[in-house]
C-alpha cells in the first residue's frame, strides 16, 4: 500500500459513500482507509487512520462540514479536504474555502471529476468543478464594465475580453475551455493570450494568476 493517496469518505448516503469507496479502490495510487456516515468524530478518525485527503459531505448529522472544518482551524488540519456538496451556492463556496477547504465539487459532476481533485488537491492545487468555477467566473466578470472604466492600473492596459480570460485563466481553465466559455475560437484565445503576456510583461501562467490576484479579479 505504500506510496498510494491515503483517503477517507465522510457522507451520511450510504449508495454514494459506496459508490465512491468502489470507483476509487479501482484507482492503482489510491486507497480509502477510512469511511464515516456523520461529522462527529472525524477529526479523531482521519488523524488515526493517516489519511491525506478527506471527502467531506457538508451536509451531515450531528456536525456538518462546515463545522468540521472549523474544527480542522481550531486543531491544525490533519489532511487535505474536498467538499462534496449539492449546492454551488458562491456564499457557501466563498466560506469553505476561508476555512480551509482545498476543493469544492457539486454531488451531480463528483463521478467524472473526483479522481482529477484527489490528485490535484493532494499535490497542492485548489481544485473546483466546472460547475463551480463557471459560478466564480460569472460572479467576477459582473463589475468588468465599471473596472475597465474606472481609473484602475488595469484600465490602460487590458480589454474587457482580456479581464475575462485572465479570469478564466486564473481558474485553470483550458485554452478549449476558455474558447466554449467565451463562444470565440481557440485561435482567437491564443491571441488574446499572446496579447495579454506582452502588455502585462508576463513571464508564464503563474504572472498572469497572480496579475489577477493583486488586482482583485479573482480572490486567493
Amino acid at each position: 500500500m505504500e506510496g498510494k493517496i491515503r483517503i477517507h469518505l465522510a457522507d451520511d448516503h450510504h449508495v454514494l459513500i459506496d459508490g465512491m469507496k468502489t470507483l476509487l479502490n479501482t484507482i492503482s495510487n489510491f486507497e480509502v482507509v477510512g469511511l464515516s456516515l456523520d461529522g462527529n468524530i472525524l477529526f479523531e478518525e482521519v488523524t488515526k487512520n493517516n489519511t491525506q485527503v478527506l471527502i467531506l459531505d457538508i451536509s451531515m448529522p450531528t456536525k456538518d462540514g462546515l463545522e468540521v472544518l472549523k474544527e480542522f482551524n481550531k486543531k491544525g488540519f490533519p489532511c487535505k479536504v474536498i467538499i462534496l456538496s449539492s449546492y454551488d451556492d458562491l456564499k457557501i463556496i466563498k466560506e469553505v474555502m476561508r476555512l480551509g477547504a482545498s476543493g469544492y465539487l457539486t454531488k451531480q459532476c463528483a463521478g467524472e471529476n473526483i479522481v482529477e481533485a484527489i490528485q490535484s488537491v493532494f499535490n497542492g492545487e485548489e481544485y473546483f468543478c466546472k460547475v463551480v468555477r463557471e459560478k466564480i467566473f460569472h460572479t467576477a466578470t459582473q463589475n468588468i464594465p465599471k473596472l475597465v472604466k474606472s481609473k484602475s492600473p488595469v484600465n490602460s492596459l487590458l480589454t474587457e475580453r482580456e479581464i475575462e480570460i485572465i479570469i478564466l485563466i486564473a481558474l485553470e481553465y483550458s485554452g478549449k475551455e476558455i474558447s466554449e466559455q467565451l463562444y470565440i475560437s481557440t485561435n482567437t484565445v491564443e491571441t488574446h493570450r499572446k496579447n495579454i503576456i506582452k502588455k502585462l510583461k508576463a513571464k508564464n501562467t503563474i504572472s498572469i494568476v497572480k496579475f489577477a490576484i493583486k488586482n482583485n479579479l479573482i480572490k486567493a
